[in-house]
Protein backbone atom coordinates (compact mmCIF):
# COMPACT_ATOMS: atom_id res chain seq x y z
CA UNK A 1 0.00 0.00 0.00
CA UNK A 2 1.48 3.34 -1.08
CA UNK A 3 0.88 6.82 0.32
CA UNK A 4 1.88 9.56 -2.11
CA UNK A 5 1.94 13.12 -0.78
CA UNK A 6 2.10 16.42 -2.65
CA UNK A 7 5.15 18.56 -1.89
CA UNK A 8 5.65 22.13 -3.06
CA UNK A 9 8.88 22.86 -1.18
CA UNK A 10 11.95 21.15 0.25
CA UNK A 11 10.40 21.41 3.72
CA UNK A 12 7.23 19.67 2.51
CA UNK A 13 9.31 16.86 1.08
CA UNK A 14 11.33 16.42 4.27
CA UNK A 15 8.21 16.39 6.45
CA UNK A 16 6.44 13.95 4.13
CA UNK A 17 9.34 11.53 4.31
CA UNK A 18 9.86 11.94 8.07
CA UNK A 19 6.24 11.21 8.92
CA UNK A 20 5.62 8.25 6.67
CA UNK A 21 5.01 9.09 3.01
CA UNK A 22 6.13 6.42 0.56
CA UNK A 23 6.43 8.75 -2.42
CA UNK A 24 6.28 12.45 -3.24
CA UNK A 25 4.56 14.25 -6.08
CA UNK A 26 6.53 17.47 -6.51
CA UNK A 27 4.64 20.41 -8.00
CA UNK A 28 4.37 24.17 -8.00
CA UNK A 29 1.07 26.03 -8.27
CA UNK A 30 -0.89 23.76 -5.95
CA UNK A 31 -3.97 26.00 -6.11
CA UNK A 32 -4.00 25.73 -9.90
CA UNK A 33 -3.79 21.94 -9.81
CA UNK A 34 -0.03 21.79 -10.22
CA UNK A 35 2.55 22.92 -12.77
CA UNK A 36 6.18 22.03 -13.38
CA UNK A 37 8.42 23.14 -10.50
CA UNK A 38 11.71 24.98 -11.01
CA UNK A 39 14.95 23.18 -11.79
CA UNK A 40 16.38 24.25 -8.44
CA UNK A 41 13.43 22.91 -6.50
CA UNK A 42 13.52 19.58 -8.33
CA UNK A 43 17.23 19.12 -7.72
CA UNK A 44 17.10 20.13 -4.05
CA UNK A 45 14.11 17.92 -3.24
CA UNK A 46 15.70 14.89 -4.92
CA UNK A 47 18.83 15.49 -2.83
CA UNK A 48 16.88 16.04 0.39
CA UNK A 49 14.90 12.79 0.52
CA UNK A 50 15.40 9.08 -0.05
CA UNK A 51 11.85 8.19 -1.10
CA UNK A 52 10.86 8.38 -4.78
CA UNK A 53 10.06 11.82 -6.19
CA UNK A 54 7.64 12.10 -9.10
CA UNK A 55 7.67 15.52 -10.77
CA UNK A 56 4.75 17.26 -12.44
CA UNK A 57 5.28 17.96 -16.14
CA UNK A 58 2.72 20.65 -16.97
CA UNK A 59 3.88 23.93 -18.54
CA UNK A 60 0.81 25.96 -17.54
CA UNK A 61 -2.54 25.62 -15.79
CA UNK A 62 -4.63 26.53 -18.84
CA UNK A 63 -6.14 23.10 -19.30
CA UNK A 64 -4.50 19.99 -20.71
CA UNK A 65 -4.38 20.76 -24.46
CA UNK A 66 -0.88 21.59 -25.62
CA UNK A 67 0.37 23.25 -28.82
CA UNK A 68 3.76 22.78 -30.45
CA UNK A 69 5.41 25.41 -28.26
CA UNK A 70 4.03 23.77 -25.11
CA UNK A 71 5.30 20.38 -26.22
CA UNK A 72 8.76 21.80 -26.90
CA UNK A 73 8.83 23.20 -23.35
CA UNK A 74 7.64 19.90 -21.93
CA UNK A 75 10.25 17.93 -23.86
CA UNK A 76 13.01 20.17 -22.50
CA UNK A 77 11.64 19.93 -18.95
CA UNK A 78 11.33 16.15 -19.23
CA UNK A 79 15.02 15.92 -20.03
CA UNK A 80 15.90 18.05 -17.01
CA UNK A 81 13.68 15.96 -14.73
CA UNK A 82 15.21 12.77 -16.08
CA UNK A 83 18.72 14.05 -15.38
CA UNK A 84 17.81 15.23 -11.86
CA UNK A 85 17.52 11.76 -10.39
CA UNK A 86 13.75 11.94 -9.96
CA UNK A 87 11.90 8.63 -10.01
CA UNK A 88 9.05 9.59 -12.30
CA UNK A 89 7.06 12.15 -14.24
CA UNK A 90 3.42 13.09 -13.82
CA UNK A 91 1.72 14.26 -17.01
CA UNK A 92 -1.44 14.10 -19.08
CA UNK A 93 -2.59 15.58 -22.35
CA UNK A 94 -5.94 15.87 -24.10
CA UNK A 95 -6.98 16.68 -27.63
CA UNK A 96 -9.36 19.50 -28.49
CA UNK A 97 -12.05 16.80 -28.76
CA UNK A 98 -11.55 15.83 -25.12
CA UNK A 99 -9.76 12.54 -25.76
CA UNK A 100 -6.24 11.45 -24.83
CA UNK A 101 -3.81 13.13 -27.22
CA UNK A 102 -1.89 10.00 -28.15
CA UNK A 103 0.39 11.86 -30.56
CA UNK A 104 1.58 14.23 -27.82
CA UNK A 105 1.73 11.38 -25.31
CA UNK A 106 3.94 9.22 -27.50
CA UNK A 107 6.15 12.15 -28.37
CA UNK A 108 6.78 12.93 -24.71
CA UNK A 109 7.24 9.29 -23.75
CA UNK A 110 10.30 9.40 -26.00
CA UNK A 111 11.66 12.16 -23.73
CA UNK A 112 10.79 10.61 -20.37
CA UNK A 113 13.07 7.66 -21.08
CA UNK A 114 13.08 4.98 -18.40
CA UNK A 115 11.20 7.11 -15.86
CA UNK A 116 7.90 5.79 -14.54
CA UNK A 117 4.99 7.89 -15.79
CA UNK A 118 1.78 8.77 -13.97
CA UNK A 119 -1.07 9.97 -16.17
CA UNK A 120 -2.57 12.70 -14.03
CA UNK A 121 -6.09 14.02 -13.49
CA UNK A 122 -6.56 15.08 -17.07
CA UNK A 123 -7.95 11.53 -16.97
CA UNK A 124 -10.95 12.81 -15.00
CA UNK A 125 -12.03 15.04 -17.88
CA UNK A 126 -12.45 12.08 -20.22
CA UNK A 127 -15.93 10.85 -21.03
CA UNK A 128 -15.00 7.17 -21.21
CA UNK A 129 -12.44 6.50 -18.50
CA UNK A 130 -12.67 2.73 -18.86
CA UNK A 131 -11.64 2.88 -22.50
CA UNK A 132 -8.92 5.37 -21.53
CA UNK A 133 -7.52 2.94 -18.96
CA UNK A 134 -7.39 0.27 -21.65
CA UNK A 135 -5.55 2.65 -23.99
CA UNK A 136 -3.05 3.82 -21.37
CA UNK A 137 -2.29 0.25 -20.31
CA UNK A 138 -0.78 -0.32 -23.76
CA UNK A 139 2.14 1.94 -22.84
CA UNK A 140 4.55 0.10 -20.50
CA UNK A 141 6.08 3.36 -19.24
CA UNK A 142 2.73 4.44 -17.77
CA UNK A 143 2.60 2.92 -14.29
CA UNK A 144 -0.17 4.93 -12.60
CA UNK A 145 -3.36 6.78 -13.33
CA UNK A 146 -4.08 9.55 -10.82
CA UNK A 147 -7.85 9.92 -10.63
CA UNK A 148 -10.74 11.12 -8.53
CA UNK A 149 -13.16 9.06 -10.59
CA UNK A 150 -14.36 12.04 -12.59
CA UNK A 151 -15.56 13.94 -9.52
CA UNK A 152 -13.98 16.90 -7.72
CA UNK A 153 -13.54 14.61 -4.71
CA UNK A 154 -12.66 10.93 -4.85
CA UNK A 155 -15.05 10.44 -1.93
CA UNK A 156 -17.93 11.05 -4.33
CA UNK A 157 -16.71 8.43 -6.81
CA UNK A 158 -15.96 5.37 -4.68
CA UNK A 159 -17.86 2.97 -6.94
CA UNK A 160 -16.14 4.14 -10.11
CA UNK A 161 -12.70 4.13 -8.48
CA UNK A 162 -13.35 0.62 -7.21
CA UNK A 163 -14.30 -0.42 -10.74
CA UNK A 164 -11.20 1.21 -12.24
CA UNK A 165 -9.01 -0.45 -9.61
CA UNK A 166 -10.49 -3.82 -10.51
CA UNK A 167 -10.02 -3.17 -14.24
CA UNK A 168 -6.35 -2.35 -13.62
CA UNK A 169 -5.65 -5.72 -12.03
CA UNK A 170 -3.21 -7.77 -14.05
CA UNK A 171 -2.12 -4.74 -16.06
CA UNK A 172 1.12 -2.81 -15.93
CA UNK A 173 -0.49 0.21 -14.27
CA UNK A 174 -2.24 0.92 -10.97
CA UNK A 175 -4.96 3.33 -9.94
CA UNK A 176 -3.69 6.12 -7.69
CA UNK A 177 -6.76 7.63 -6.03
CA UNK A 178 -6.66 11.24 -4.94
CA UNK A 179 -8.46 14.55 -4.37
CA UNK A 180 -10.54 15.23 -1.30
CA UNK A 181 -9.06 12.49 0.86
CA UNK A 182 -8.56 13.30 4.52
CA UNK A 183 -7.40 11.38 7.56
CA UNK A 184 -10.96 10.89 8.80
CA UNK A 185 -12.16 9.37 5.51
CA UNK A 186 -9.06 7.46 4.43
CA UNK A 187 -9.58 4.08 6.09
CA UNK A 188 -13.14 3.60 4.85
CA UNK A 189 -12.18 4.83 1.39
CA UNK A 190 -9.41 2.25 1.07
CA UNK A 191 -11.67 -0.53 2.34
CA UNK A 192 -14.47 0.32 -0.08
CA UNK A 193 -12.39 0.91 -3.21
CA UNK A 194 -9.59 -1.62 -2.58
CA UNK A 195 -7.08 0.73 -4.19
CA UNK A 196 -3.43 0.01 -3.53
CA UNK A 197 -2.24 3.61 -3.74
CA UNK A 198 -3.62 6.90 -2.42
CA UNK A 199 -2.60 10.48 -3.08
CA UNK A 200 -3.02 13.28 -0.51
CA UNK A 201 -2.52 17.02 -0.62
CA UNK A 202 -4.59 19.40 1.49
CA UNK A 203 -5.76 16.44 3.57
CA UNK A 204 -2.38 16.35 5.32
CA UNK A 205 -1.84 20.12 5.52
CA UNK A 206 -2.52 22.44 8.41
CA UNK A 207 -6.12 23.57 8.61
CA UNK A 208 -6.82 21.67 5.37
CA UNK A 209 -5.46 24.60 3.37
CA UNK A 210 -3.43 24.12 0.21
CA UNK A 211 -0.99 26.93 0.94
CA UNK A 212 -0.17 25.89 4.50
CA UNK A 213 2.63 23.45 5.43
CA UNK A 214 2.28 19.73 5.91
CA UNK A 215 0.87 18.90 9.35
CA UNK A 216 3.06 16.24 11.02
CA UNK A 217 0.15 14.87 13.06
CA UNK A 218 -2.09 14.43 10.02
CA UNK A 219 0.79 13.04 8.02
CA UNK A 220 1.61 10.48 10.70
CA UNK A 221 -2.06 9.51 11.07
CA UNK A 222 -2.47 9.01 7.31
CA UNK A 223 0.68 6.89 7.18
CA UNK A 224 -0.55 4.76 10.06
CA UNK A 225 -3.87 4.13 8.29
CA UNK A 226 -2.17 3.20 5.03
CA UNK A 227 0.22 0.94 6.95
CA UNK A 228 -2.69 -1.05 8.37
CA UNK A 229 -3.72 -1.99 4.82
CA UNK A 230 -0.40 -3.57 3.86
Amino acid sequence: MILEVIATSVLDAKLAQEYGANRIELISGIVEGGVTPSIGLIEQVVKAVDIPVNVMLRPHANGFCYDEDDLAVMARDAGIIRESGAAGIVMGMLSAEGKIDTSALERLLDDTGALAVTFHRAFDELEDRRAALELLSRYPAIRKILTSGGKSSALDAKEEIAELAKLSEGRSLDILAGSGLGVESLDEFIRQTKVREVHMGTGVRRNGRALEPIDPDKMRAAADIVGRHE
